[in-house]
């Protein structure tokens, strides 16, 4: 996968953990919410200022977004979580829990 995508990719993820739509990124940022998208899905790469205003609205560091590594497929992750779900002491499972329950 070529930078702009990982890059839009990255976004995308920090926009989603932030709670925001395309729509209010766009706008926090001030552009089209065409060009948003364009850069989520690696079609186009932001211009520097850009990149400095979605760090800041996602409050993440510019370095964050071109993290790379952390891009693993959501089952991969859904797999780690469960194959790990059994080591986990009953605090653990708690906190968990409760994690899920809210977003639920």
């Amino acid at each position: 996968m070529d930078n702009k995508k990982q890059l839009g990719k990255k976004i995308k993820e920090f926009r989603k953990i932030g709670g925001l739509t395309q729509e209010k990124l766009a706008e926090a940022i001030n552009i089209e919410t065409g060009s948003l998208s364009a850069i989520e899905s690696g079609r186009h790469f932001p211009s520097l200022p850009t990149l400095e205003k979605i760090a800041k609205v996602l409050c993440v560091d510019i370095k964050a977004l071109f993290n790379f590594e952390s891009l693993i497929p959501v089952e991969q992750m859904k797999s780690k979580i469960i194959n790990n779900l059994d080591k986990l002491n009953e605090k653990e499972i708690v906190f968990i829990y409760k994690f899920v329950d809210y977003y639920e």
